[in-house]
């Protein structure tokens, strides 16, 4: 077993083989070779972590991560739609409900998962931020994510005239 030290100090104890799906902790142990010493991981909060287990467990003999893997590598390739389509339609159940969480939870899910380097799962945040997005205008992304409007009008109209070349017709 393997201890980690949330950011509140708490330790919880997770098996080696679910947690080494984080990079981090892998070459930590793999550096350290720390034996009863908590590693400490002051960015991710007790119920991320939680969390975050619950997801490394239910992947930890499944070969969905490497499909994940495969599918994120086609996407940097092509990243159209339909790729991205393609890769949350090879989803599992689990993945689809697991990122079924308020806004808060899903950001420090995606931010512990790449603190934790787990890739799968920084994906899978990922397709779920740019599922609320897609199709939206750019209002209704500031709505979403209660992002201030901070462009004087003039400055606003200058910045969509300045890029209009990228605007779909």
């Amino acid at each position: 077993m393997i201890k980690l030290t949330t950011a509140e100090g708490a330790i919880i104890e997770v098996e080696r083989e679910v947690i080494e799906q984080s990079g981090t902790i892998r070459n930590i142990l793999n550096d350290v070779r720390m034996s009863d010493k908590p590693i400490p991981l002051p960015n991710v909060s007790g119920p991320i972590l939680t969390k975050i287990i619950q997801y490394c467990e239910h992947h930890k003999n499944d070969s969905s991560r490497r499909q994940l893997k495969q599918e994120s590598q086609n996407i940097e390739n092509d990243s159209s739609e339909a790729a991205i389509q393609r890769a949350i339609e090879k989803m599992d159940e689990f993945d689809h409900n697991f990122c079924r969480v308020d806004q808060g939870t899903l950001f420090d899910i995606l931010l512990a998962a790449n603190f934790l380097d787990i890739q799968p799962l920084l994906d899978l945040a990922g397709y779920t931020v740019a599922n609320m997005i897609n199709g939206k205008t750019v209002k209704e992304i500031r709505d979403t994510f209660h992002i201030k409007n901070d462009f004087s009008p003039e400055d606003e109209e200058r910045v969509i005239k300045e890029n209009s070349w990228c605007e779909n017709e």
